[in-house]
């Protein structure tokens, strides 16, 4: 809902639980007002009316109030707006006008004009009544004439947000490395500057774009916690200021410096992604909640429909791929349950290693002389669906592609071209290479009955040059939007195949890869002690229906070289969407049998996972005792885990959320009915003990207790 007052130049938007405003003032310097629990006009009228804070010198009173700060004029805070044009950087804009769109959700646009550069620029806020997400983009336009000249954008974030001031800040955000995605730090905030972002052209595995801040006494289940993510797939920065006074403000955006991002000619606009926002006053788990809700309603493709249980031959096969080795493992996974086979690397060109073959996206003759229609008819048969991988961004130098289009790679001329993994970036921002790309993968859609792709990538930019281009650092941008323009294309012209975004594991999972893909591969790293805590940092923005998390072999090839049960692995791999990944050809026939009655539990507490409520109940980060709960209607399923056990302890009971206490909940497994009061305020038992133990609780409403 968007409400106006303040004779036209205040704006308040109100979801759910929540309010967000804002106002004009005679001087045209847009200034924030309130973003928290819901307010009346009259009450951010009222706020409207208050006066800034008195001049000091070297402190400008705008600093950290206002809603877009631009270079130039009285300001000293970092700006979201960097415009260079004739020789002259900076932005001296006027409000032009204030328009609302109901096409989808309730949209506000603020029109400024700086007529210096031609330049309009409109801010834009959505809300919608179904959540307290914000959603806030700008469009910066060129409005001069075919004789002016282009306009440089060094800096175009997509938005500011503004925080009350407060005596003490605290700053959670989720950093790592390849296979150590997703870790959650908590930090106060201290004056001065924290900024996190990346240089490397995809998301990354350093850092995701989502950062949340309290004061610093915010839990689980209470306390103000405003938060904010950013929906880019590329280079990024999210950068928070604490001002001397106790101001906060974050500005986020592509790119990660203002070395440059576009050149805009006469006619032509930029319009960033969608930087969101969100309050609640339930904590960190209600900030979840909110955020889970909104993906599923707005973001994710047919979030609507389960995932399925897949299998994936990597582990298995590596490069060693052949037909009838995967028809041989195809047979085997059928017979645990699964709904889904993945032919991995090495089905294509003269992949035999790592080495050569990527850009060549026909099948191998000798290992598929008849193409994958024989595979996928088979898998088919068994009843599951068909799959591949690939990696439509890289190419190999020993490859037909390459030794054809040499310069079709990011490179800087006469410098090394610099190789990871032996291969080198395709540059997207190129029409005659996403025009390749595009017949390629069509036809390789068409060819056989493929359901489900894995799309990777593998290596970061290092060399992103584009030689003859004009203005080359715009490949940081046209890349991403080639990359959503590909996939689009074939999300449209292929409905029924699904994506699964991959970079390396976690490296490019952010709000823009997802609203093109099905879910996303969390990370390489599957030992399952390890993912917990990857998955209890995912959890704080993502929801489990778009978490791949595979069971592979014990011990674990990733590094720690961790042995343990088959039902560990598997109860660790329930907490998203389940994938099988280990060499089913080395299971034993009782392993066989056990994980087909751990798929079959899966499928039956699959619908609360993926589309309940998820309550973090214990941390993983204290090495003891860790839990998650998940609630849709009647149901409830919690998954707990002992990590270790000391001195023979018994593990504390797990106190339920989101129950009704005056219900009762029979156990689905064992018949037990517990009341809903004693569940919430004294808890369930798990029974846990030793070292890496796990279990599942399915639980049921049945009536109300009297």
């Amino acid at each position: 809902m968007i409400e106006i007052g303040g004779n036209g130049r205040l704006w308040l938007l109100s979801g759910r639980h929540s309010s967000y405003a804002l106002h004009l003032t005679d001087e045209d310097d847009l200034l924030h007002l309130h973003w928290g629990p819901r307010l009346t006009v009259p009450d951010a009228e009222a706020l409207a009316a208050e006066p800034l804070p008195a001049e000091r010198g070297f402190e400008s009173p705008l600093d950290g109030r206002e809603e877009y700060p631009v270079e130039g004029g009285p300001r000293f805070v970092r700006p979201a707006l960097s415009v260079r044009g004739a020789g002259v950087r900076g932005t001296e804009w006027h409000f032009e006008d204030s328009t609302v769109s109901t096409v989808d959700g309730d949209e506000l646009r603020l029109r400024f004009h700086d007529p210096l550069h031609h330049l309009d620029i409109t801010l834009h806020y959505r809300m919608r009544d179904d959540g307290d997400v914000i959603e806030r983009w700008t469009t910066l336009s060129h409005t001069g004439g075919p004789d002016d000249e282009p306009l440089e954008l060094l800096r175009a974030d997509s938005a500011a947000w503004s925080l009350p001031v407060g005596d003490r800040r605290r700053l959670s955000h989720l950093y790592g490395r390849w296979a150590a995605e997703s870790r959650l730090a908590r930090t106060d905030l201290t004056a001065g500057e924290k900024v996190i972002g990346s240089r490397r052209g995809h998301t990354s595995h350093q850092h995701l774009p989502w950062i949340a801040i309290d004061d610093g006494t915010a839990t689980e289940e209470s306390g103000e916690v405003h938060s904010c993510a950013l929906a880019w797939s590329g280079s990024w920065r999210i950068a928070v200021q604490r001002l001397a006074d106790g101001t906060v403000q974050t500005v986020g955006g592509v790119g990660h410096d203002e070395a440059g991002l576009l050149l805009l000619a006469p006619g032509e606009s930029f319009t960033t992604p969608v930087f969101a926002g969100l309050w609640t006053d339930g904590g960190f788990g209600a900030a979840s909640r909110a955020w889970h809700a909104w993906q599923l309603a707005h973001v994710v493709p047919g979030a609507d429909r389960e995932r399925s249980v897949l299998y994936n031959s990597w582990e298995a096969t590596e490069f060693e791929v052949s037909e009838e080795q995967q028809r041989s493992l195809a047979r085997l996974a059928a017979g645990l349950g699964v709904e889904l086979f993945v032919v991995d690397d090495g089905w294509f060109g003269s992949r035999i290693s790592d080495r050569a073959g990527l850009g060549d996206w026909t099948p191998n003759p000798d290992r598929f002389p008849h193409g994958l229609k024989p595979l996928a008819d088979e898998v088919h048969g068994l009843g599951m669906r068909f799959g591949i991988w690939v990696e439509p961004e890289m190419v190999n130098a020993d490859s037909d592609l390459y030794r054809a289009h040499p310069d079709w790679v990011q490179h800087y001329p006469g410098r090394t071209r610099t190789e990871f993994r032996n291969q080198l970036v395709l540059n997207l921002a190129r029409p005659d290479v996403r025009a390749y790309l595009w017949e390629r993968l069509d036809t390789l859609l068409s060819s056989a009955p493929i359901d489900y792709v894995k799309w990777d990538f593998n290596r970061s930019f290092t060399d992103p040059g584009w030689p003859g281009d004009p203005y080359p650092q715009r490949l940081g941008i046209e890349h991403v939007r080639g990359l959503y323009d590909l996939l689009g294309r074939l999300r449209a012209a292929h409905p029924g195949v699904a994506f699964e975004s991959c970079s390396g594991g976690g490296g490019r999972i952010d709000l823009g890869i997802l609203g093109l893909t099905d879910q996303v591969w969390t990370s390489d790293n599957t030992d399952p002690l390890d993912r917990l805590a990857i998955q209890h940092g995912f959890s704080q923005l993502h929801p489990a229906r778009v978490m791949a998390a595979w069971v592979t072999d014990s011990p674990n090839v990733m590094g720690n070289q961790r042995t343990s049960g088959l039902g560990f692995r598997f109860i660790s791999a329930m907490a998203g969407v389940l994938g099988v990944g280990g060499d089913l050809t080395k299971w034993s026939e009782a392993e066989l049998t056990e994980a087909r009655d751990w798929v079959a539990l899966y499928k039956r507490i699959r619908p609360v996972v993926q589309h309940g409520e998820q309550y973090r109940l214990r941390s993983p980060g204290d090495g003891g005792l860790s839990a998650v709960q998940y609630v849709r209607g009647a149901e409830t399923v919690v998954l707990a885990w002992l990590h270790a056990q000391s001195y023979g302890e018994p593990q504390p009971p797990l106190r339920l959320r989101g129950l009704d206490p005056a219900a009762a909940y029979e156990d689905l497994a064992t018949g037990i009915v517990h009341r809903g009061a004693v569940l919430a305020h004294h808890g369930l038992r798990t029974g846990l003990r030793g070292d890496l133990d796990a279990v599942v609780f399915h639980l049921r409403r049945t009536d109300q207790v009297g």
